[in-house]
């Protein structure tokens, strides 16, 4: 994600800092660490009544749920036609339990449920904060494959003021799940430690398109509508799952290696986002000179008729705002390094995931790190005087937001809390100084090492640390110490020069404040 609300740094420098698991069966016992304290939890409540749980996830302890693993959801969605509606729904999850269960916890808070049934057979179910608790007629045991289906409605309008999941546009609908609300959506394990594959189908009339995750496998005509089915080849967490429905034109280009490549538009748009959009394989190119083989089965960009304040990595298909492609106050160049931010997050939290939500700056640090790489290559702006500008500020942002590796909880009810500067600008920081410390050649072996060791995978940050440190042949956890939870900013190697300074209080520049007008 990349927030690109007025309170962002200015445009008219060169640094601008941003607000912003193989999920196989051979990947259970990686999970396993994480849920193994949760996983008693949920044995001492199984007799209990209904109560919500959660993966013990530091910053959203109530997010995930414990006793499975989910290999694939099936989602199938009935769209009206008018975006302020409640979808008529389906979701169908496979898993397999990985502790006896009595009750099997789903995040769900936004929709009404109709029925449940474990295995084709009726289940009880309850809400218990934003969990639906589900109980089936026989308690289930350990190491045991299930499917859950659910029929239920998913609502797009907001309830008590929360925002996310679904995103109304000018013309329909699309989906902005990070970082906790999938399951305002769908029923689901809405954790990025639970990968799954997705299959998704959408009926809409037929005067609209619907596009998601993944590549499509059928189109078909239901009555006086049309469904479309969409499956991913890669796992995929909940939170980066996508859905557009809207009046669409869904344009197609060949990327590197013939990677299909296709852009999602306002159909009377297409002409002037066209310039923008033809970049993108240019753009796969470059990342791919840096990191190695794009991971998934395509690409392209979802530009929606909404205003978000921010930009979105959903997994084969990214959400941006129209309006950054069309509004005169946003230069190219930081345009063109927007949509790299993005792209580079399909190698750097996508495919390679956050086990928990704490390793978020090894997703934002690696995609401003590219972003800024990709604006001193192609467009001119020094990436060092970026990153000594971030130095200046690095101390602020780590009191107000906390260390890049251990960043304080979001306000509650703020689902975009954790997106704090130190974990875009502040997190790049870190790698430019493991850059300077193990030198340039060391550098990029690490990263097409990490891109390529963690594909499909879910890695922490001890993962980082211990492949770096295998990398250039020397520990380097003491470094990792100091610049991922240090609550002062270490000296950079190679500038002992570089000081923190002074928060600035000129006026935002002309972009900024064209972007306050349009917000």
């Amino acid at each position: 994600m990349l927030l690109t609300t007025p309170d962002r740094a200015s445009l008219s420098g060169a640094a601008a800092p941003r607000l912003r698991t193989r999920s196989t069966k051979a990947t259970r016992g990686v999970k396993a660490a994480l849920l193994a304290s949760a996983v008693s939890v949920c044995l001492v409540a199984a007799s209990t009544p209904p109560t919500p749980l959660g993966v013990g996830d530091r910053l959203f302890p109530h997010l995930g749920n414990p006793g499975y693993d989910v290999a694939s959801y099936d989602l199938s969605l009935t769209y009206s036609g008018t975006n302020d509606k409640p979808l008529q729904a389906v979701t169908t999850i496979d898993a397999w339990t990985t502790a006896p269960l009595e009750h099997v916890n789903l995040d769900f808070a936004r929709g009404a449920v109709r029925s449940v049934e474990i295995d084709g057979e009726p289940a009880t179910y309850a809400a218990a904060g934003e969990d639906l608790v589900v109980t089936p007629e026989k308690p289930l045991s350990g190491g045991q494959w299930m499917r859950i289906t659910v029929r239920h409605t998913s609502d797009p309008m907001p309830v008590g003021g929360r925002e996310g999941g679904w995103v109304r546009t000018a013309d329909g609908l699309v989906m902005a799940n990070q970082a906790d609300a999938a399951h305002l959506v769908f029923p689901s394990n809405d954790h990025p430690s639970d990968k799954a594959l997705f299959t998704i189908r959408v009926t809409a009339p037929k005067d609209f398109t619907a596009v998601a995750s993944g590549l499509p496998t059928s189109v078909e005509r239901v009555g006086a509508a049309t469904r479309w089915t969409y499956r991913t080849q890669h796992p995929m967490a909940t939170e980066l799952a996508q859905v557009s429905i809207g009046r669409s034109t869904v344009l197609h280009r060949k990327g590197p290696h013939g990677l299909p490549v296709r852009d999602v538009v306002p159909t009377e748009h297409k002409a002037s986002l066209e310039p923008w959009l033809k970049k993108t394989p240019d753009q796969i190119a470059w990342m791919e000179s840096k990191v190695g083989r794009y991971p998934f089965e395509t690409y392209g960009v979802l530009a929606a008729d909404a205003s978000t304040g921010f930009e979105l990595e959903t997994q084969t298909l990214s959400l941006f705002e129209r309006e950054l492609f069309t509004d005169p106050a946003f230069p190219k160049w930081y345009v063109d390094s927007i949509m790299v931010h993005e792209l580079a997050h399909q190698w750097f939290g996508n495919s390679v995931g956050p086990r928990t939500w704490s390793e978020l700056w090894l997703n934002e640090g690696h995609a401003t790190w590219y972003e800024a790489l990709y604006a001193e290559e192609k467009s001119g702006k020094s990436l060092e005087a970026r990153m000594r500008a971030a130095y200046g500020a690095s101390d602020r942002w780590r009191a107000s937001g906390g260390p890049p590796a251990a960043p304080k909880a979001p306000e509650p009810g703020s689902r975009l809390g954790i997106f704090r500067p130190i974990v875009y600008d502040g997190a790049a920081l870190v790698l430019y100084a493991l850059r300077q410390e193990i030198g340039r050649p060391a550098f990029e072996r690490l990263e097409r090492a990490w891109v390529s060791r963690h594909k499909d995978a879910t890695a922490t940050t001890a993962d980082f640390v211990a492949l770096a440190s295998h990398t250039a042949g020397r520990d380097l956890s003491g470094f990792f110490q100091k610049w991922l939870y240090g609550k002062k900013t270490p000296p950079m190697p190679g500038h002992p020069d570089w000081k923190q300074t002074a928060a600035p209080k000129a006026a935002p520049s002309a972009p900024m404040a064209a972007r306050t007008a349009a917000k």
